[in-house]
């Protein structure tokens, strides 16, 4: 498979409702995708990076700088070029490792050149990846709010959609009292886990461990990114199961977590690990360790979205992911919508990934396109 060129286009996607974490508020989404262009398919690729460098050092204009100046021009011509024809989107990790950081360009180029390699061969992203399940588990992300009272309300309408899992952002001064009303209101059957998106220091590990008496899932990232032993200390103190997000970049990063005993449980978010392939092998670590794995999400459209529930068709992904239904973050997706059937997404089973933008949607959200001749 040759690839001749490679569009990057960005997208303004506008959200249902203010998303807000403890990094900062979302209003809409910008999105950057990728489409390979080969002598066979097209591909389509998306780049989970923000606007801006709050979640992670990535920034949605650094990534299209890297991919324009160093990462395009190196399957061009040469070496890298005869690479990907001969390994395809194998082989672009592998071309692409001198370059430091930027993963979620790196993820984008090779959801990209996959997607156009397996609609070349007829085959799914799902079975490529080694997924065994047609629907997988669906959870929802709940942000903060201004009161109680209508964090309740908006949990309520989750779990009256069908979400099977409630996922909320926490922050110091918005934490144990919040958990402790979902929790009281809507009672221990429910799913329930939280998300502090780095906004904790060690120092916060007995208040932490408050969060215990409520049954959840586990706390996620507590702590900044680069904190691998700080965790690990956190761990012997609370009794909640630590996941790490932030922290994982790779598989050599999570077989380190693992081996401090840093985490019982990892959120494998592909754009943040480099990539689909390398999110393999990190399920595969963490299964062989006996870790629980799950997706998580980016307010992907319904491109991420349709490879995220791929890649969390895979056996060891045993909780549920952030992978929910269009409608909770968008109005109108770019895909034929995703739709929750009984708490559960179905996989696409489609060449590649299964779904592809609809031209006039696409279009409408479009905000400026370029095209890079190989």
């Amino acid at each position: 498979m040759k690839l001749r060129a490679v569009e990057l286009r960005r997208i303004a996607m506008p959200l249902v409702g203010p998303f807000r974490t403890s990094f900062g508020t979302q209003y809409e989404r910008d999105i950057l995708l990728l489409k390979a262009i080969t002598d066979e398919a097209e591909g389509w690729g998306e780049c989970v990076a923000l606007i801006d460098p709050m979640y992670s050092p990535e920034y949605l204009a650094s990534e299209i700088d890297v991919l324009k100046r160093f990462f395009l021009p190196v399957f061009a011509e040469g070496a890298g070029k005869a690479a990907l024809e001969q390994f395809g989107a194998y082989a672009v990790a592998d071309r692409l490792h001198h370059f430091k950081g930027h993963r979620m360009a790196k993820a984008a180029l090779e959801m990209a050149v996959l997607d156009a390699e397996l609609r070349a061969g007829r085959r799914s992203l799902a079975r490529e990846l080694g997924g065994v399940h047609a629907t997988v588990p669906s959870g929802v992300s709940v942000g903060i709010f201004e009161s109680i009272p209508q964090l309740l309300d908006v949990v309520g309408g989750y779990l009256a959609e069908g979400y099977v899992r409630i996922k909320l952002k926490i922050e110091p001064g918005w934490d144990v009292e919040p958990v402790r009303a979902v929790r009281e209101t809507y009672g221990d059957d429910v799913l329930l886990q939280v998300d502090a998106n780095t906004a904790y220091t060690l120092r916060d590990a007995r208040h932490l461990a408050r969060l215990d008496e409520f049954g959840l899932l586990l706390i996620e990232q507590p702590m900044e990114e680069d904190d691998v032993v700080g965790h690990a200390d956190l761990a012997k103190v609370v009794q909640t199961p630590i996941c790490l997000d932030e922290s994982i970049v790779s598989a050599q990063t999570a077989a380190a977590a693992i081996r401090l005993g840093a985490c019982q449980i990892i959120n494998i978010k592909p754009g943040r690990v480099g990539g689909y392939l390398e999110a393999v092998r990190i399920h595969d670590l963490a299964e062989a360790h006996g870790l629980a794995v799950w997706c998580g999400g980016m307010i992907e459209s319904g491109l991420g979205r349709a490879a995220n529930a791929a890649l969390a068709s895979l056996p060891g992904f045993t909780l549920p992911g952030d992978i929910s239904a269009s409608g909770r973050f968008y109005k109108v997706d770019i895909t034929e919508p995703f739709v929750l059937e009984d708490g559960r997404i179905r996989v696409p089973t489609g060449p590649g990934l299964g779904v592809t933008p609809i031209p006039e949607v696409l279009d409408e959200v479009t905000t400026s396109v370029e095209t890079v001749e190989l």
